[in-house]
């Protein structure tokens, strides 16, 4: 295959699996969207967490809603889990590695609270560890998966499926899926 027949394809695939999600996930990712606009109109605030491309995506989205998505607000209160190298490096060294987000839930989460786990696997120790954390302290969780959902999506309140098998497609959705989420929450 050319290098544009490459392109084509992977813009193709990602589109199909955007479809696909719209037509069958709108409800949910609303559903997800109210969760956290209520929860941060009633004084709470929104924790995010997930590895690898996930971690960023995390970020990204945290990013979001303090900054500004497309209208001027107030800023709302949402942090990644994994961006303090210090607590992420202390934490797995101390706890392991599975700990990573679970010992910031203990400690940053309050019931009412919504923890937003990200795992393109539904199988990531450390994110299903948070999750469960998070039930235990009795905040509202999300999770955004890849593939069948594995156990963050048995484990979630809410659960936001990208069903593909290719990392790189369920990340580009899940991206997809976070923006249209500012979009509503801002609305």
């Amino acid at each position: 295959m050319s290098d544009a027949g490459v392109v084509r394809a992977a813009l193709e695939d990602a589109a199909a699996l955007c479809r696909q999600v719209a037509a069958e996930r709108s409800d949910i990712i609303v559903r997800a969207a109210e969760i956290v606009r209520d929860a941060i109109a009633h004084g709470r605030k929104v924790l995010v967490f997930g590895n690898g491309g996930s971690a960023t995506d995390a970020q990204h989205f945290a990013a979001e809603l303090v900054g500004r998505f497309t209208k001027e607000r107030r800023a709302m209160a949402a942090t990644a889990l994994t961006a303090d190298t210090a607590i992420l490096t202390s934490v797995a060294n101390d706890y392991g590695f599975a700990e990573v987000f679970a010992r910031q839930i203990d400690a940053l989460g309050r019931e009412g609270d919504v923890a937003i786990g990200i795992t393109t696997s539904g199988e990531s120790a450390s994110v299903n560890a948070a999750i469960e954390r998070a039930k235990a302290g009795r905040l509202v969780t999300i999770g955004l998966t890849g593939r069948d959902g594995g156990q963050t999506g048995r484990l979630v309140d809410v659960h936001v499926n990208v069903p593909g098998s290719n990392t790189a497609r369920i990340q580009e959705v899940h991206r997809a899926v976070l923006h249209v989420m500012c979009e509503l929450i801002e609305a």
